[in-house]
């Protein structure tokens, strides 16, 4: 879940949206510490546990009903997201604008873990669940990121864009119509995967964008970055380096000067940071990897050779040297005793 403040805009759509449905501001602002007159004032930012709070006062309101995040969702357009958004329709190929949206996301409103990798045809987004204890809330605000993202990419890329592929890791409901609640783009989801996932046909990255604008998306881009040294020092430097090692691609990670280049801070400046909050960039890479390691080792199909790959490591011998360094078992033996339990 990501840490930073954020802008008014998503909660603002939401309370929108319940509105239409009957609901009253007081209602879906109950308890959150907002109100309309904060949330009007573009300069004013929010919790993500704020917005939370707003959500399942809506899901209350609503009885809890299946696909409200779809519905929800499809209404983040790109001018949801304000300069961020004009920065990805300005961008000169879909493929900038992912890379764009890739860096900045923690600017976007979304509350679950969201990665991307290729395979030889398809572009691939995840989205990891967050840790939350009410099942619906989890439920909502997976149905809401991946629509919102499917909604950005479609306005991006056109009215031609269509997905590949839609997996959620929950059960099929068994009421079929809950079942038949949910869709994204048209595309109804294949249930019990290894991930929630988007996947869409990786040839569309190279098409050229109607709208580009170079010196649009410069101002976007410096702009953004500007709102992110703002509201770095208020979550932590170190939890916005977390936020992006868990968003990074597994395989190779990134050295000290690329993330510090990808949080747009200097080299001395984040080594500086950090170690003010106690701590280190390689110490927060451990903790990433060995946590990423634990995820992948829960996963029956995976291999241990393939988990060492998809870390980065050479071999199977040094991820097992280092997994012991870090859990004190090696990968194997910490399997078998999941298992067993």
């Amino acid at each position: 879940m990501l840490e930073l403040l954020r802008g008014p805009a998503s909660a603002l759509l939401m309370v929108d949206f319940g509105r239409e449905r009957g609901f009253s501001p007081a209602q879906l602002l109950a308890g959150s510490g907002l109100s309309l007159t904060r949330l009007a004032d573009p300069n004013f930012e929010l919790s993500c546990t704020q917005e939370l709070r707003l959500i399942n006062n809506l899901l209350n309101l609503s009885g809890h009903p299946q696909g409200l995040g779809y519905q929800v969702g499809a209404r983040y357009h790109f001018s949801t997201y304000g300069l961020f958004g004009y920065g990805l329709i300005s961008s000169a190929t879909v493929g900038d604008a992912l890379q764009l949206a890739l860096r900045f996301l923690p600017l976007t409103y979304a509350v679950t873990r969201i990665a991307y990798h290729e395979q030889p045809s398809l572009g691939i987004l995840t989205f990891t669940e967050p840790a939350l204890a009410d099942d619906s809330l989890r439920d909502f605000v997976i149905e809401r990121d991946m629509a919102a993202a499917a909604v950005l990419l479609k306005e991006i890329a056109g009215s031609e864009f269509s997905l590949a592929g839609f997996t959620l890791k929950k059960k099929r409901p068994v009421d079929q119509a809950a079942a038949s609640a949910g869709s994204i783009l048209g595309m109804r989801p294949d249930y019990l995967a290894d991930s929630n996932s988007l996947a869409f046909d990786r040839s569309l990255l190279s098409r050229p964008l109607p709208q580009a604008n170079a010196v649009t998306v410069s101002m976007c881009e410096q702009m953004c970055a500007q709102l992110m040294e703002r509201r770095v020092p208020r979550a932590g430097t170190a939890n916005l380096v977390r936020q992006y090692l868990n968003i990074t691609p597994l395989g190779a990670p990134p050295d000290l000067p690329s993330m510090a280049s990808l949080i747009n801070l200097s080299e001395r400046t984040l080594k500086r940071r950090l170690h003010e909050e106690g701590t280190s960039y390689r110490h927060l890479l451990e903790q990433s990897r060995s946590a990423a390691a634990l995820e992948l080792l829960g996963d029956p199909t995976l291999k241990l050779t393939d988990i060492a790959e998809k870390l980065g490591y050479s071999d199977l011998s040094s991820f097992s040297q280092t997994f012991k360094r870090w859990y004190g078992v090696s990968p194997r033996t910490y399997r078998h005793a999941s298992k067993a339990t």
